[in-house]
């Protein structure tokens, strides 16, 4: 007997009075554990907030990798738009669609994106570090960095989204280190989604070039370097990013937005194959470099 049907079956034979979820919230918390073939993981290059609103290659990217992924259970997204003192995920069961920008059109405030939290799959992953006291956190929501992207995969919100934050004690190491006790959630119809951007110096932008295919020549490096790491698999020269020169320096000038990359990088396994997407440099220093693992 399936894992799944076992569950239902002894919770069905007890007293209607000592079961305090309905059949529903049963079957959804059975499902949550019941196995299923291992999902990719990606890591999202977001860019501008505009691309919520734009049609563009980059969106299309995200379009295209989303259409070749099983619709997923759930989504966990590891943000470059939420850090935090200790590690914390969202539990609400419908979290708000958070605007945290400034300076755009209208428009753009006034976009929603409903999707569905998880509680229960908060609850599983807030338990399964060994390392990291996880917190679960009612009052945050979906901030653009989750959003901005994933509505262009999954248009209908109609997949719960949840998000871990970054801990802004930890070290690159510590990072890498909870996210393969990320693991488990592969197989269990888990899409993990790291958000960010590889090189990212907005200080050192040329906005005359915002729109165009441009980097200055420590930006080329930099990202012919990160790029050279991933695909060979080279996880311990991303993580001590930090030993890699000037280049690196300006590339990551602070580490948000590219933390989230070692939270994908951790969950490689194996011979699996690694892929970029939306590879392209724009305004000088922001890359829009994406990985799909698996």
């Amino acid at each position: 007997m399936k894992r799944k049907d076992f569950m239902l079956k002894m919770l069905a034979a007890l007293p209607a009075t000592s079961i305090a979820m309905n059949l529903t919230e049963l079957k959804t918390l059975a499902g949550s554990l019941e196995a299923t073939p291992k999902m990719p993981v990606l890591f999202l290059g977001h860019g501008s907030p505009m691309n919520a609103i734009e049609e563009n290659k980059f969106v299309q990217g995200f379009r295209k990798i989303s259409n070749g992924i099983e619709s997923p259970k759930a989504i966990l997204c590891i943000s470059a738009h939420w850090e935090t003192q200790g590690t914390k995920v969202t539990a609400m069961q419908n979290p708000r669609t958070i605007h945290d920008f400034g300076g755009f059109p209208k428009t753009l405030y006034e976009v929603q994106y409903p999707a569905p939290g998880n509680p229960q799959l908060a609850k599983e992953v807030s338990e399964i570090s060994k390392t990291s006291g996880i917190q679960l956190d009612e009052s945050w929501g979906l901030d653009h960095g989750a959003w901005s992207v994933i509505k262009h995969m999954y248009p209908q919100a109609d997949v719960p989204v949840i998000q871990l934050s970054l801990d802004y004690a930890k070290t690159p190491q510590q990072h890498y280190e909870l996210a393969k006790e990320l693991t488990p959630l592969r197989s269990k119809g888990i899409l993990i989604v790291g958000s960010g951007n590889l090189v990212h110096n907005l200080g050192a932008i040329d906005w005359r070039k915002l729109n165009e295919s441009y980097a200055f020549d420590w930006a080329k490096e930099a990202s012919a370097k990160m790029n050279r790491f991933i695909l060979n698999g080279d996880h311990q020269n991303l993580i001590a990013y930090k030993k890699h020169g000037k280049a690196f320096e300006l590339a990551i000038p602070t580490p948000e937005h590219y933390l989230p990359l070692l939270y994908v990088l951790a969950l490689q396994q194996k011979n699996e194959t690694v892929y970029l997407f939306n590879d392209e440099p724009l305004g000088g220093s922001l890359t829009m470099t994406s990985v799909r693992i698996g």
